[in-house]
Formats: C-alpha cells, structure tokens, sequence
C-alpha cells in the first residue's frame, strides 16, 4: 500500500500541559505518533513510502475560508509582536464572543484566537506549516488513488483534521485534510463516502459537507451527549437541504468492545455500500483502543477486522490518519487496519 509522510509535522510540537475535566494533561497529539507507525508499518513490510509533493493553497481555498487562512498563517507572529513572548510560546485562546450579539470580525490577534478556535488548542511558531505539510501528504496519497495509479494509499498525515471546520481550529486540527481530498475528488465530479472511525465525532467535517449530496459523511464515534466534541455528532443530524440524509452519526456508549461496535460498523458501511461512492475516504483514528486514554475498548485484533470490512467496500481508497495515542499500540493497530488493503 502506497504510504505518504514527510517530516512537516515536527515544526508542531505542543508541550504546554492542558486542563481537561479538571486534571492538567500533557499534549498527547505529539511527533513520536508518526514514529510509531512508520515503525510498525517497516515491521509489517509495508513500507512502500513516497514523500509529498506540493500542493500550495488552492485546494486548501476550496474548503476554507479566506479570512481564516490569513488569520491562521500569521497568527503566531503577530501574537509574539503583540505580546512580546519568545519564539516557543503557545498561544491559546482565553476569550470568546458573546453568542447571539451583532459582531465583526475583531482586529486585535489575541481576541481572533478565540474568534477562530472552537476549543483551547495552541497555535505555535510551525502550527501554519506542520499544517499545510499533512495537506500535501494527504493530497498527494490522493492523487495516486484518483489518478488509478493505486487502489489505495494511505496519508499519514500530522496535525490531524477532521475537527477542524470551515473557518476554526479544534481538537489538534487546524486544516481538515480529509475535507480538502474529498473536495478536490468532488471537483473531478465523483461521489465520495467518508467513513470517520475516530474515537470522536468528525464535527468539522460534518460542517463543511452537511448540505451537500455529492459526499457522505458516516461516522461511529463516542456519544458526544458524554464526550468531546459535545456539540455535534448525535444520531438526528441528518444533513439540511440538498444534504439531507448524507450525513449519518452513529455515536456509541462509553465501554464499547467490538461486539457492540460491530454491528454499528455494519450498519455504517451499509450506508456507504448504497451511497455508490466513486471513492471512499476513510478518517482513521485509533483512539477507540482500549489501551488509549479514552472509553472505548477495541483490542489489537480487532482493527484487523475493522481493515477488512473497510477494504470489502471495494471502492479505490484513502485513508487518513486522525487520533490515536497510546504510543504503546498506536502503530500496531494502525498496520492491522491498513493490512487487509496491502
């Protein structure tokens, strides 16, 4: 299986611990991710990996917002001139508007981190580029499967994107890199299934696509009611106009082990199968391990099987990395999605 990095990813590195439910955690989404699975893929004998090329900004256009890309590119050094903090410092969001009051877009740096972010992530000095670089690795693993050129590929891509919506930041995401291929797929006319298996819910992918009926968005997830991203992701949100029944959520219940995430599988898929999808983007994380810090319970061999229903839908294939962050078991269930494909 053709397998896309490249070493972008490093310029972000959060270290700055984070309050989550009352207790201070260290960043999880961190370099040594990407190490693991490329370690465990060279163990696996799929290491057939290619480097990105470049894509620059236009498909990223084609998903977001102008004025959020020009904040985001220039966000860390204007907040440094602003503040005058050093090179390595994070910048957070610690205010946002009032909801429902008449409001433009503020001038101050300090007050458009809260008005671009829907959570309290950073921003560091590499955020812009780290960013851009998981877009060239997903759009060039892309290219190879809408070209014909593979059945499948697979992006590695760091930072993450599925939570990252039209015009804000969340979740370790800044740029959604499943949202750009699937747009830029839609662009050559074809139909796309998106099948999120994230621990949690894909809310700004949902967001980009939710009135459109040229891409479905079906995704298994922890029932936000519970969990992040709380706002979104619950099982009436079933797309509005032109996108009405294209979006379809199947949250699941703290505790869940494969014998009740299965059938919620089957039954995602089934959605995909009947959809007709041209090509099928699979947003991977594997966060739902039982070893990883979150609820669900799925176990190595598990992703074995999650690989194989994913591969049965015989469709060409993307598939992009999300969460996932027990650095212990991260890169083996990551080899046992990917194998049914290689």
């Amino acid at each position: 299986m053709l397998i896309v990095t490249s070493e972008a990813h490093r310029a972000h590195h959060p270290r700055e611990p984070f309050r989550d439910r009352g207790a201070l955690v260290n960043p999880p989404e961190v370099p040594e991710r990407v190490d693991r699975i490329l370690a465990a893929l060279r163990s696996a004998g799929m290491a057939t990996q290619v480097a990105p090329e470049s894509f620059g900004l236009d498909p990223v256009r084609r998903v977001h917002t102008a004025d959020y890309l020009a904040f985001l590119e220039h966000a860390h050094a204007r907040w440094r001139a602003a503040t005058g903090v050093g090179e390595d410092a994070e910048a957070v969001a610690y205010a946002r508007a009032i909801r429902g009051q008449p409001y433009d877009e503020p001038p101050s740096v300090i007050a458009q981190i809260g008005w671009f972010s829907h959570d309290s992530d950073p921003i560091l000095g590499g955020t812009w580029s780290a960013a851009l670089g998981a877009v060239d690795v997903t759009m060039t693993a892309w290219q190879a499967v809408a070209n014909h050129n593979a059945p499948g590929a697979y992006a590695l891509a760091r930072p993450p994107g599925h939570h990252a919506a039209a015009d804000s930041f969340a979740g370790y995401c800044y740029l959604n890199n499943v949202a750009i291929a699937a747009r830029a797929w839609t662009d050559l006319g074809a139909r796309v299934a998106i099948v999120d298996v994230d621990f949690h819910h894909g809310n700004g992918t949902q967001q980009i696509f939710y009135d459109r009926d040229d891409v479905l968005f079906v995704s298994l997830h922890a029932d936000p009611a519970d969990e992040y991203p709380f706002f979104l992701g619950f099982a009436h949100e079933r797309g509005w106009g032109a996108g009405e029944d294209f979006n379809r959520n199947f949250p699941l219940p703290a505790g869940t082990a494969w014998d009740t995430y299965a059938p919620a599988l089957d039954k995602a898929l089934d959605v995909a199968r009947k959809f007709a999808p041209d090509g099928v983007i699979v947003s991977l994380g594997v966060d739902t391990a039982l070893e990883d810090a979150d609820s669900f319970r799925l176990v190595g061999d598990d992703y074995s099987r999650m690989g194989e229903a994913l591969a049965a839908l015989g469709a060409p294939t993307l598939v992009v990395q999300e969460g996932g962050y027990c650095l212990d078991v991260i890169g083996r269930n990551v080899a046992n999605v990917l194998r049914p494909f290689a």
